[in-house]
């Protein structure tokens, strides 16, 4: 009974040091900085690399995977900084004040998202990081949050430049449809790198941080 009883011991203080080193990355305040820094940086510098071509992008799906990596005050955080920085010095110009306004909401929002969205798979059984995140319920929770993300700002951002150039409504749907086959494009391809890159990062960053 004694050796049973040492034994149970052993593997409750093996146990809650495993745990505690899995999360003591992340509850390092200077560490939490660093990541901010960085995850602000590669958005940027992904938004920056791809932006001569038209409507394939990563920096949506950078800021929600620092939200869900990090949490939804950081993710906002990363979301905010990363969004003033790539629009304010895009190479195509600063967008108009009320678009402006609006995209730094959205991707703020994003990272917000990504926190609200791992507290959510968190408690489902198909979400095993440490072993496979490439399973069918995981995958249509991604594509479905990505669709949504980019339909709506592509909806949004058509409605406010419509506003904004033309000061009617009226517009929208001409420069709506016109513009179809680009925001085709953009809800395609950020759907997909939610299915095939997301999932791919969180497992490999879940594994460098040995997060659980």
């Amino acid at each position: 009974m004694e050796v049973r009883s040492e034994e149970k011991s052993d593997d409750v203080i093996t146990k809650e040091g495993e745990k505690l080193s899995q999360t003591v990355w992340l509850e390092r305040k200077s560490f939490r900085v660093a990541l901010l820094g960085i995850f602000t940086a590669l958005a940027v510098v992904l938004g920056y690399a791809l932006v001569f071509i038209p409507n394939i992008e990563l920096f949506t799906l950078m800021i929600f995977l620092a939200g869900f990596i990090m949490g939804k005050r950081d993710g906002a955080i990363i979301g905010l900084m990363s969004s003033f920085i790539f629009v304010f010095f895009n190479p195509y110009g600063v967008s108009p004040l009320p678009l402006f306004a609006y995209q730094l909401v959205h991707y703020t929002l994003i990272g917000f998202l990504g926190g609200i969205m791992c507290n959510f798979l968190g408690k489902k059984k198909s979400f095993k990081p440490e072993e496979d995140l490439y399973v069918l319920p995981v995958l249509i929770i991604f594509a479905i949050t990505g669709a949504l993300i980019t339909f709506t700002y592509d909806v949004i951002s058509t409605l406010i430049g419509a506003l904004v150039i033309y000061g009617t409504l009226d517009s929208f749907w001409p420069i709506y449809i016109i513009g179809l086959p680009f925001t085709t494009i953009h809800l395609i391809g950020n759907t997909l790198g939610f299915i095939f890159i997301l999932p791919m990062l969180i497992q490999l960053i879940y594994k460098i941080l040995d997060i659980s």
